[in-house]
């Protein structure tokens, strides 16, 4: 694995570099650098659902292009143990998070990257996940 890894983008952030490809996120990894950032195959999974939902071969090619960019990590352990530990302690605090994006955390959390999300509210129901929006 690249060890230069930091931030891992969600869906919510690819989305918008898809939609907008020289906007405020494509700014955003000029400076802090392409080897710094990541994705999930969670998150390109959800990517590709989205594209094949809409029909559109224009944004499956956008989407093709971003995601070739990028590094897309796979599942693997120590996430879920990760995955474990935080289902639990969110169902017993009554706060339970959508089932992809407790995966997409749980990896996050065990690789000690930063998820870039515009969904801060739900991800911060997180305990332990670095988060930062990079819309706001």
């Amino acid at each position: 694995m690249n060890l230069n890894l930091q931030y891992l983008l969600d869906t919510n952030i690819i989305s918008e570099l898809v939609r907008n490809p020289q906007g405020i996120i494509k700014d955003r990894i000029a400076v802090i650098g392409e080897d710094a950032i990541c994705t999930s195959i969670i998150v390109s999974s959800e990517l590709y659902f989205g594209v094949e939902k809409k029909g559109s071969i224009r944004l499956r090619n956008q989407l093709e292009t971003i995601l070739s960019a990028l590094v897309i990590l796979p599942l693997e352990e120590p996430a879920d143990r990760q995955y474990a530990v935080l289902r639990s302690n969110l169902e017993k605090a009554g706060t339970p998070v959508g089932p992809n994006d407790m995966l997409i955390a749980a990896q996050a959390i065990s690789l000690g990257l930063t998820l870039v999300t515009a969904n801060i509210r739900e991800f911060s129901l997180v305990q332990g996940l670095a988060v930062e929006n990079w819309l706001e």
